[in-house]
């Protein structure tokens, strides 16, 4: 299996992002799979499960290397490996949490994101009253100690679910700690320096999204002849 060279890596802002986003669920796909006992795959096969044509799915790769074999398709475990380098996964990330509120204490029981190489080492927060208990195995510590901690853990990633009257000052703590990579949850647009990577979930958002998805969805009863679906046995 060819690949890129380090020096010939595509820098972060030369991919498109929806790349970058359809390299996670490959990669989902390709571990399902794995689980399955299935040693080799091809484009056309990811591109089915996904959605997506097979021409995509060899585009989306081509900008990290060659992954395939002729007349065998992508090895599995090859590919997963690749895939986890090219995305930085192929190592175990320390995360601090800030915020163990609702949100903050079902992140922390969350196994999916230890599962996918992501380890939350650490907890803080402003409530004193949270201080000093134990969550799935991590003590919750005030925000003060945030510098201390990322030192102690080696932390470069952060997740916020604070609420959003204090996101943005949490999210300053976080930065002036020395991490630049945060995943925030708050329903809050973060303003911060260039060089500090956001990535943004907003729950309230996706529902807004899935509503306008409901609200201009013709039913069944309204398409016409020539637009109705095939039946189904």
């Amino acid at each position: 299996m060819s690949k890129s060279k380090d020096k010939n890596k595509p820098t972060a802002d030369a991919v498109p992002k929806a790349v970058v986003s359809r390299l996670s669920l490959y990669l989902r796909e390709l571990q399902r799979l794995q689980r399955d006992g299935v040693v080799t795959t091809s484009s056309t096969q990811l591109g089915q499960l996904l959605g997506f044509t097979d021409a995509q799915v060899r585009k989306d790769l081509a900008h990290f290397g060659h992954f395939g074999y002729p007349g065998v398709g992508y090895r599995c475990s090859e590919l997963v490996a690749a895939v986890k380098q090219i995305i930085g996964t192929d190592h175990t990330w320390p995360v601090v949490l800030a915020g163990v509120g609702n949100l903050g204490r079902a992140l922390l029981g969350h196994r999916g994101f230890s599962h996918q190489g992501f380890d939350i080492v650490a907890a803080v927060d402003s409530d004193p009253s949270k201080f000093g208990k134990t969550l799935d195995g991590i003590e919750i510590q005030p925000i003060a100690r945030l510098p201390e901690l990322v030192m102690q853990h080696d932390v470069r990633l952060a997740i916020i679910a604070a609420p959003a009257s204090a996101a943005q000052e949490v999210a300053e703590r976080i930065v002036a700690a020395g991490i630049y990579g945060i995943l925030n949850f708050a329903p809050i647009t973060l303003h911060l320096p260039p060089e500090v990577a956001v990535s943004s979930v907003d729950l309230a958002i996706e529902m807004e999204q899935l509503s306008f998805a409901m609200t201009n969805l013709r039913p069944p009863s309204e398409l016409l002849p020539e637009e109705e679906e095939p039946l189904r046995e």
